[in-house]
């Protein structure tokens, strides 16, 4: 039941599971690599390796590679960072976004950031991956990296059935901000932790959480100079959880619907 998660431990629960999902005793791994392949219908064939003997760890077969040329990148201006489910997509209006029917929040609320200007036309898009899905994270478009924030929050898990009952979920979920600049202006990856999602990574910090933290933590490369091409990949969720991308008025229209099934690379403007 949705309640219990008010009352459940959620960072102390998911650190545990960090520890499980990295044992490398062989039969403890494999045990539960092979129930969880069963209990969801977890896609071998697509995946670098269909060996579970293969992977040290269960959370290295959880962010498996995948076979050269399984996921081919469109030559559209704008494709699909992830493998996962559309959970709303559209346009942001009085600076608000759908969480789901009903339940909007403020961007600056997702952000943590009351400096952001009050906007309209923006687009955003919610995608959900659930646990048989491929969990690295990849660039939909050319771009910049700017800035990235650490935020600190819960770890509800993001559900459909919970994301329908807890209001701002993922303005309350941990998670990190990465701002980066495109051809057609600034634009946002939002990664949001749930529960048992206690490790977030990218490819050019490394691994973010844990350690858990209680505050802001901010992150500036306008000096770098570092890019990422249409394709690389951005970062992984060490278990399943959400992406929010957030575009600017001006950029090209994201032509996908809520509860669309998509995979990474595939064109979705």
């Amino acid at each position: 039941m949705t309640f219990l998660q008010y009352l459940i431990p959620q960072h102390y629960l998911s650190k545990l599971m960090f520890r499980f999902t990295r044992i490398e005793i062989v039969w403890i791994k494999n045990s539960f690599t092979r129930w969880f392949i069963k209990k969801y219908q977890v896609n071998l064939e697509e995946a670098e390796s269909a060996n579970i003997d293969d992977y040290l760890s269960f959370n290295e077969f959880f962010t498996r590679g995948l076979k050269p040329n399984s996921r081919p990148i469109s030559g559209s201006l704008v494709v699909s960072p992830v493998d996962g489910i559309v959970s709303q997509s559209g346009y942001i209006k009085d600076s608000k976004i759908i969480q789901a029917k009903g339940h909007h929040f403020e961007v600056s609320q997702l952000l943590a950031d009351e400096s952001v200007p009050k906007s309209d036309n923006g687009q955003f898009s919610t995608i959900y991956l659930s646990p048989k899905d491929y969990h690295r994270v990849h660039m939909p478009f050319d771009a910049k990296l700017l800035s990235m924030r650490y935020i600190p929050g819960n770890l509800f898990s993001v559900n459909q059935k919970t994301v329908n009952k807890v209001k701002g979920i993922f303005a309350r979920n941990e998670r990190l901000v990465c701002r980066f600049k495109a051809s057609f202006g600034e634009v946002v990856f939002v990664l949001v932790g749930a529960i048992f999602v206690g490790s977030i990574q990218t490819s050019w910090q490394g691994q973010i959480t844990p350690p858990y933290g209680k505050f802001v933590k901010a992150y500036d490369y306008t000096d770098k100079e570092f890019g990422l091409n249409k394709g690389d990949e951005l970062g992984r969720f060490n278990m399943g959880s959400t992406v929010i991308m957030l575009l600017p008025d001006g950029a090209p229209e994201l032509k996908i619907h809520s509860g669309q099934i998509l995979k990474m690379g595939q064109s979705v403007v």
